[in-house]
């Protein structure tokens, strides 16, 4: 979901409508540093255009993860992404950069207490669709094949 701007920023970001149209997880489970921690996916559901080809559903992830940090491919250290979360409440939303809106991630409780009391998550950006209706099996397929092909980036995102 959206949300209302965050504050003013150059409109160099992500707009509402790709931002809207992002799918998104978040789970908990085992983080670089073996510890539980918060994940958060976002991917793009498959093209329902013809402009909606590979290269450029990629190129849109690319400029999602560009207004964020310096997120790297699975084979490099990973990128720290300071203030990019924000917890209000039960609410947790991402920050872009260049934009001046918020994307409300979807949570429990147990993924917001985790965010809240360590102030991080493991943020993944997959450059290949996949639905919002994807099951967790489906989930773990996309990570692991996302993974040997070098097809996710990854950063550390941090509360301010």
């Amino acid at each position: 979901m959206l949300t209302r701007p965050l504050a003013p920023a150059p409109s160099t970001g992500p707009g509402p409508s790709l931002l809207f149209s992002l799918s998104t997880w978040t789970w908990s489970g085992p983080g670089p540093d073996g510890q539980d921690t918060a994940h958060i996916l976002l991917a793009h559901p498959p093209g329902r255009a013809s402009h909606d080809t590979p290269a450029a559903i990629e190129a849109r992830m690319r400029h999602i993860a560009a207004s964020l940090g310096p997120l790297v491919g699975v084979h490099e250290a990973v990128a720290e992404l300071d203030g990019c979360l924000r917890v209000i409440g039960s609410r947790v939303l991402l920050k872009f950069g260049g934009s001046r809106y918020g994307l409300r991630l979807p949570t429990h409780p147990g993924w917001t207490d985790l965010i809240t009391r360590r102030g991080q998550a493991v943020l993944i950006i997959g450059l290949d669709p996949l639905p919002q209706s994807a099951t967790a099996g489906r989930l773990d397929t996309y990570l692991d094949a996302g993974r040997a092909a070098d097809r996710l980036l990854f950063g550390l995102a941090y509360t301010p």
